[in-house]
This record gives structure tokens, C-alpha cells and sequence, in this order.
């Protein structure tokens, strides 16, 4: 494997000349780049990163933590973080920590050594400590974790309200929230609880009372929801309507009420959230609301890199939210 000093002799060159040529210092005339460039192609000469980015003191890696890439939310927004952190010249280092904190910890420390630029949080751990005092720009994705910790989310509140109210213009006067998730759905941190409070309101002005439903599985294994909810809807046959916190959850919903020959939207209506594309694929397609995931993705990488380069940025970033009405309602 050809080393740098290969291609100084080559070139006819200092070693310290290809350096600055590869890490862009200093004055160097275009001719002499011109002829490095050509070396290093010649002798399929492959730089070390991790040395330049110690040099350099920038290593152009973003790290993300998230419960699950599996998740077709977090497939969604890591998809576009991607797509959007490569136009900026950075690389994403994905870190799937399924709501374990240690796990998180020792990905941070991996991400640390690793010389990342920043990290953007999308993990929702109740015990946070682990992010404060990194000394590293980060980003949150849905959650508060310190006064200066920038985030983005979406205006859960109002997407409850949407969800709930369309329930209840349908004729519904059993509705549901079913939801999967740490620390109960009034959890302060967990801007996602956002949701429970939309709906909680839009039920307390109708005089109905709420009905709240935790499921138990996790991000990865969703293999006994089915059962669960066939238990909840037996246990309470009243429910005519059911407002899922994701389209996830609202998918298992649907395949619970056809084992119990439910007929959707007759007897029941359902609305999910996010609208990913497992909500145009189910059937009926599902009724959801629908979360910018592209924007949010947008912004997320503005913020980081403007954290690099030193600027200011403003440290709640919340975008509208749209009901978006198909078959299930």
C-alpha cells in the first residue's frame, strides 16, 4: 500500500507539501496540486482520515443516535439527514443505541474518539447527563436535553388536537390514544407527549373522557403488539376510534381489528403519525399527520453546521404539522 512519502518522491515534492495539498493549507500553485493529485491517482493512493482529521482538527463526521434505524420513522430521517449532511461535505456515523443507555454511552465515547464534528441526538433515554459538558456542537431531534442544546421537532400539540378533533367530527365517542414509549405520555422532555396533551384537550372540550393505552414492546420487536391490542379492544369494546402515536402503531391497530372482523372505518376509525410510507401501503390506507420529515432534516444539518462554524442559532425549531385524511377515517 503506497504511503504519502511515495508519493512525495513521485511528485518531486516534500512530504509536507502533499500534506497542505490534502488538507488545503497554505500557498500552493495549482500546477503542484495539479501534479499530486495526478501521484496519488497513478499509485492509488488513499489517505489516512483519520489522520488528516487530526490535523486538521475537523474530521467532517456527524454522529446520530437514534432508537432504531429499522423504524421506518428514524429510516425516513436518517435517510434525509444523510442526503443533506452530504451536501454540506459531512458523513454520518449511525448509531442505533434501542433506548439503552449504556449502549448510548459507549457511543459516545466511540463518537468521541472518532473526532466527530457534532452529534445530533434523536434518542429518547430518560437519563441524559451522558450529552451535557461534551464540548461538541449537538442538536436534538424531539426532546429537551439542556437550555442550550438546540432542537427541532414539530408541533405535536397541535398534531394531537388534529388527530383527536377528526375523531371526533367522525362521530366517534370512545377514541383512544395508543402510544409505545419511556416515561409516561406527560413526560416534560419528550416533546412527542405533546401529543397526549392535543388529544387530552380536544376530548375535555367534548365532555368525553380519555382513554390512554401503553404498548410494551420495543423499537426492534413489535411482535407481541398484535396480541396486546386484541386484549385492549376485548377488554374495552366500547372504542370506536383510536389515535396511534405513530403509523407504526397505528398499522398493528389494523391488523388487530381484521382478527376481530372490525370493519374500518365502519366500526372503527383510526388515525396515525408521521406519515411514512407504510401509511399509503396499508389497507385501508391510513389517515395520519403528517410530520415534514425532510425539512426537520434540513434544518437539523443548517443548525449543526452553523454550530461548527461558530454561529449563533435559535434553540426551538418547530415545524406545522398537516392532517392528511385517506380510509381509515
Amino acid at each position: 500500500m503506497p504511503k504519502i512519502e511515495d508519493v512525495a518522491e513521485r511528485a518531486g515534492v516534500s512530504v509536507t507539501t502533499v500534506s497542505r495539498v490534502l488538507n488545503n493549507r497554505g500557498y500552493i500553485s495549482q500546477k503542484t496540486r495539479d501534479k499530486v493529485y495526478q501521484v496519488m491517482k497513478e499509485l492509488n493512493y488513499q489517505p489516512n482520515e483519520m489522520a488528516r482529521a487530526l490535523f486538521r482538527r475537523k474530521s467532517n463526521m456527524i454522529g446520530l443516535i437514534i432508537p432504531a434505524v429499522s423504524h421506518p420513522f428514524f429510516s425516513e430521517l436518517a435517510y434525509y439527514l444523510e442526503y443533506f449532511a452530504d451536501q454540506k461535505g459531512y458523513k454520518l456515523l449511525l448509531c442505533n443505541s434501542n433506548r439503552d443507555v449504556s449502549k448510548e454511552r459507549e457511543y459516545i465515547d466511540m463518537l468521541k474518539k472518532n473526532q466527530v464534528d457534532a452529534i445530533i441526538m434523536g434518542s429518547s433515554v430518560l437519563d441524559v447527563q451522558h450529552y451535557l459538558h461534551l464540548n461538541l456542537p449537538i442538536v436534538s431531534f424531539d426532546r429537551r436535553v439542556a437550555e442550550d442544546i438546540p432542537i427541532v421537532t414539530s408541533d405535536n400539540l397541535m398534531g394531537g388536537r388534529l388527530a383527536t378533533r377528526l375523531l371526533i367530527e367522525k362521530g366517534c365517542r370512545k377514541p383512544a390514544f395508543v402510544y409505545r414509549g419511556i416515561g409516561g405520555p406527560h413526560h416534560h422532555a419528550l416533546l412527542a407527549s405533546g401529543r397526549t396533551q392535543g388529544y387530552e384537550q380536544e376530548l375535555k372540550e367534548a365532555g368525553i373522557e380519555p382513554v390512554h393505552f401503553q404498548l410494551e414492546s420495543t423499537d426492534v420487536d413489535y411482535s407481541g403488539n398484535e396480541n396486546e391490542l386484541v386484549r385492549f379492544f376485548q377488554a374495552h369494546p366500547e372504542v370506536d376510534g383510536i389515535f396511534a402515536s405513530s403509523d407504526v402503531i397505528a398499522a398493528e391497530v389494523i391488523q388487530a381489528c381484521r382478527r376481530l372482523k372490525k370493519e374500518i372505518p365502519a366500526e372503527i376509525k383510526i388515525i396515525g403519525y408521521d406519515d411514512v410510507t407504510i401509511a399509503s401501503l396499508v389497507s385501508p390506507r391510513l389517515s395520519t399527520i403528517r410530520q415534514p420529515i425532510r425539512e426537520m432534516s434540513e434544518r437539523t444539518i443548517e443548525l449543526i453546521a452553523k454550530q461548527i462554524e461558530g454561529e449563533d442559532v435559535p434553540m426551538m425549531n418547530t415545524f406545522p404539522v398537516t392532517l392528511i385524511e385517506r380510509g381509515t377515517t
